[in-house]
């Protein structure tokens, strides 16, 4: 076994002071789609805490990919802040990345100013609002929205953007058959619905110009019968290691079908329930109360969930890889370096302690304390991303609901 984890690695352009990377896990921190002091305090704190570089999450390249007022949305007038997050992320020794992505179909008028759109006509139950299908102009506005986002990256001082291709949000939309029906040369087979995908890559490479890397986070499998499977997903990170991406992320899951793919574990559905508002979302709250099982069914966690089927794409690739998925102590850091990672991605590890790699680097621990009962996934839809152990005064019912969820994930 090596002793890898804090050494240097470089990614296209950028070198890392280690291996870690904080994973484009979704904070809910800002204020109106604009960066607030807290997402740069959080962000500020992880770089402190010893992380190779920190992912700022899930920012929409344009108005109608908006899910949450608590997210960014990328526009020239939040430049300035945005490089004072990038800023106080170098003063630590940290590089910065951003997540860019467009929600597609997984929205409501009400935030996104706008009809739905997604690769297909439809319903999503989840909001719940009909979705209209979008135009080659929309499409190709799209791919030109996405390049100005990365120009915006880069003005703002990140080292890195990640391309959000995967977990159901729209590049992942055109790219699944469960999502994309369509008949013309952005759907059918697996050439035509990867055109949206080849063409976002292509803009991205060429305004970042080498000067900034542009990672990609792509789906291994959807999680789910009519989704992408694994013999697909491969054909997909194929064809980006050919675009000439700098490295991949390599995920799976689908929010508005197999959500607990992602993460793995369950959904902590009172702690969901409890800080949702309930004048606004009283349908979604109603039906979690019936059927929110069946609606989001458990995944079992387990350390390094991915690892398995990441191998099948590191056996098929030769370009730069990063595993995401249960990496909470030393052993596991190092195991998938060993088997030919670049590096590694950690979420509720960080929100559990922000100090977590120095302490790995001081001996101080070898494990995350985190308990994944996915309180702060629960919490995220409302509030703030924050760990239980972070909040004072936490309800009798989500102080049980964590304590039960934890246990099962100790069997």
């Amino acid at each position: 076994m090596g002793n890898t984890i804090f050494t240097p690695c470089r990614i296209g352009p950028v070198e890392l002071r280690n291996r870690s990377i904080r994973s484009a896990a979704f904070e809910n921190m800002c204020v109106d789609n604009n960066p607030s002091q807290q997402l740069i305090d959080y962000h500020t704190a992880v770089a402190r805490g010893g992380i190779g570089m920190t992912t700022v999450a899930y920012a929409a390249v344009c108005q109608s990919g908006l899910s949450f007022n608590g997210q960014l949305w990328m526009r020239k007038e939040i430049v300035p802040e945005l490089r004072r997050l990038t800023d106080a992320i170098h003063a630590q020794g940290a590089k910065a990345s951003i997540q860019l992505g467009h929600c597609g179909n997984m929205t409501h008028r009400s935030t996104c100013g706008q009809k739905p759109i997604g690769p297909s006509s439809g319903i999503n139950l989840y909001s719940p609002t009909l979705v209209r299908a979008m135009t080659e102009k929309e499409i190709l506005q799209l791919v030109d929205d996405f390049g100005n986002a990365v120009a915006l990256a880069k003005e703002s001082g990140f080292d890195c953007v990640e391309i959000h291709a995967g977990h159901g949000y729209i590049i992942s939309q055109f790219l699944s058959p469960y999502t994309n029906h369509r008949h013309d040369k952005w759907g059918g087979p697996l050439e035509n619905r990867m055109r949206l995908m080849n063409m976002v890559i292509e803009k991205a490479l060429q305004v970042a110009a080498g000067d900034i890397a542009v990672i990609v986070k792509t789906n291994m499998y959807d999680g789910f019968k009519k989704g992408m499977q694994v013999d697909e997903c491969i054909q997909v990170a194929q064809q980006l290691e050919r675009l000439g991406a700098d490295a991949l992320v390599l995920s799976a899951g689908f929010v508005s079908k197999a959500p607990m793919e992602v993460m793995h574990g369950a959904m902590p559905f009172k702690a969901l329930t409890h800080y949702m508002d309930t004048k606004k979302y009283w349908w979604l709250k109603a039906g979690i109360g019936v059927a929110g099982r069946m609606m989001v069914p458990t995944v079992p966690y387990s350390d390094l969930y991915f690892l398995p089927t990441a191998r099948k794409f590191r056996n098929a690739l030769k370009m730069p890889l990063i595993y995401v998925g249960g990496v909470t102590s030393k052993e596991g850091m190092q195991q998938v370096l060993d088997e030919g990672f670049v590096a590694f991605q950690m979420g509720r590890t960080l929100v559990r302690d922000t100090d977590f790699m120095n302490k790995i680097r001081d001996g101080e621990e070898s494990c995350s304390k985190c308990g994944h009962s996915n309180y702060c996934i629960g919490r995220m839809y409302s509030l703030e991303m924050k760990c239980h152990s972070c909040i004072d005064n936490l309800p009798k019912r989500l102080q049980k609901e964590v304590c039960e969820l934890e246990s099962k994930n100790k069997k």
